[in-house]
């Protein structure tokens, strides 16, 4: 019985396909029977990380099914990912929630900032 190259590395991602990738790609001149099986299962992994992590965006957003915003979501907030993706754009994934603190609106009450200074207040 004839088994496929995927089924004997245990990976889901198909070995064959990578194996004409690399080749037709033309990253160097022979390419070796285990580079294949690496960058399927490297590429597996990588689906799978993203996926989960977007599982938990969509779960934590109250929702049942991923969208680009979550997947967004989950790369940015994953160090490794948003270093490995940071040229990236994820279409219709939105922006990073950020309010910079300077637009936010200042405490009133207390004296801090009258306390701070040095007493010479003067007006230009």
């Amino acid at each position: 019985m004839k088994q496929s190259k995927s089924s004997r590395a245990g990976l889901t991602f198909s070995v064959g396909r990578a194996a004409s990738s690399l080749r037709k790609g033309r990253y160097a001149a022979r390419i070796g029977v285990g580079s294949s099986v690496y960058m399927a299962a490297v590429l597996e992994y990588l689906a799978a990380e993203v996926l989960e992590l977007a599982g938990n965006a969509a779960r934590d957003n109250k929702k049942s099914r991923l969208t680009p915003r979550h997947i967004q979501l989950a790369v940015r907030n994953d160090e490794e990912l948003s270093k490995l993706l940071q040229g990236t754009t994820i279409s219709q994934g939105g922006v990073m929630p950020n309010i910079n603190s300077v637009l936010l609106p200042r405490k009133t009450g207390t004296k801090s900032s009258e306390v701070a200074g040095n007493g010479n207040s003067q007006e230009y």
